[in-house]
């Protein structure tokens, strides 16, 4: 009893010194190596299940920094491999694929690159808008100081470049190529994302569910198409498609419980060919958020009542109902481990002090595929965020100045050296608190 309280007690006094001297090390490591990686994966960014240069590129860097690298594990995924002694297994897990969008940031590094979307067939440019860049470049980061400091941790450090997040497979993916029964099943599971809508170099983590589950749902409507100065002899999917996406609002504001949070949104309609013709078909896509499974269910099963009803009161017949698919890219919603997310909050404050952590909810319900590395069997885990965009760009847009871009927009731009350092630090912190001395 008296060693362990000893071992404690050396802990928490010597961490301070060792954040101190962690914001020096991650510092020069950026000068003179991340912030050039961070540039280059920025430039290059790939699609979900095509990152094969930035896979090949991630391998390299886990490899040089002294890890055993293994390529190919659920489509492009990576994993590497840490040995250093008897302790626990800890997993640490960065997404890295980007999004088919032409990057409008007028950064000096902005993509110009092109693919061909492996879902539409069509060459379309792509972009980091969701800041996956700083989370490879932050994992580059963690495994070259885990690597270069050995003597403060002792344990197995498992690190996962992961494909397809953006599309909710990746993670799937690497679960269903057997990575636990391959490489061993991890004791804690940990992740952050940068975040647009934080002060860059903050760490927010919750005790709850920092993201929500999501659906994607596809409603097909049958009609019966007619000359459009005919209506009468043909049955509308455009008016009846219409009339189910007013009635889909009525979910959320009238069968969820006030305090329960959901939403259903309609992302695209898709009818006729013609300005004279009444189609015989419509498609409408939507995106379904929850953060329960009951409300997940009162979601999916509202959605299949209204698009069903709807068609039997427009007259269908029974086989020309709207047809209601719930696609397999579903996540669950990503949970913290309370008693975990209060450990390492802890070890934050005592790192970096009480003004660089915060627990701000998310206003919006965006979703991560995380969860599938956390479940069946459950895994303690913890996902945070790290800001990343500067205060001067806050106090500007309220003072009048151009807003803050969101994720997914061709504006998004982060500030690179302040998150990909806190990516870092509170990386490295969080696997010293439970890989360390002090564990």
């Amino acid at each position: 009893m008296i060693e362990r309280v000893a071992c404690l007690l050396c802990f928490l006094i010597c961490l301070p010194a060792v954040a101190g001297e962690l914001g020096e090390a991650v510092k020069a490591d950026y000068d003179g190596h991340l912030g050039e990686l961070f540039e280059y994966f920025h430039r290059n960014p790939e699609l979900s299940t095509i990152e094969h240069e930035t896979a090949r590129r991630m391998a390299l860097e886990l490899n040089l920094a002294g890890f055993d690298v293994t390529e190919g594990v659920g489509g492009t995924g990576v994993v590497a491999i840490l040995e250093n002694g008897s302790g626990p297994l800890v997993m640490m897990r960065a997404d890295m694929d980007g999004l088919p969008i032409e990057e409008k940031s007028g950064l000096a590094y902005a993509s110009r690159a092109q693919q061909k979307d492996p879902v539409t067939g069509n060459t379309v440019f792509t972009m980091h808008a969701c800041g996956h860049d700083v989370h490879i470049t932050s994992l580059v980061g963690t495994a070259r100081y885990m690597s270069n400091n050995k003597d403060r941790w002792s344990g197995t450090l498992m690190l996962i470049v992961q494909p397809a997040e953006e599309r909710g497979l990746g993670a799937r993916a690497m679960r269903d190529d057997d990575i636990w029964a391959r490489f061993g099943q991890p004791e804690y599971a940990l992740a952050f994302h940068v975040r647009a809508q934080g002060v860059a170099g903050r760490i927010d983590v919750t005790d709850g569910s920092p993201y929500a589950g999501a659906d994607t749902v596809d409603i097909v409507i049958h009609g019966v198409g007619a000359h459009g100065a005919h209506p009468h002899a043909g049955k509308d999917p455009v008016v009846l498609g219409s009339q189910i996406v007013l009635a889909l609002q009525t979910l959320v504001a009238r069968e969820l419980p006030p305090r329960s949070p959901g939403v259903v949104t309609v992302g695209s309609f898709h009818a006729g060919t013609k300005h004279n013709i009444i189609s015989d078909r419509a498609q409408l896509q939507l995106t379904v958020r929850s953060t329960t499974e009951e409300t997940r269910r009162i979601l999916l099963d509202g959605i299949r009542r209204i698009a069903e009803n709807m068609g039997r009161a427009a007259g269908l017949p029974e086989d020309k109902l709207p047809e209601v698919i719930v696609s397999s890219e579903s996540v669950p919603p990503t949970r913290n481990d309370a008693g975990l997310a209060r450990r390492l909050r802890a070890a934050w404050i005592d790192a970096f002090g009480e003004g660089r952590v915060v627990d701000r909810p998310s206003k919006g319900m965006g979703a991560e595929d995380f969860p599938f590395f956390t479940v069946e069997p459950t895994i303690k885990s913890v996902y945070w965020r790290v800001g990343g965009t500067p205060q001067s760009a806050f106090d500007a847009a309220a003072a009048g100045g151009p807003p803050v871009p969101s994720h997914h927009s061709p504006l998004f731009k982060i500030e690179p050296e302040p998150s990909v350092t806190a990516g870092v630090e509170s990386t490295v912190v969080a696997l010293l608190e439970l890989m360390g001395d002090g564990r």
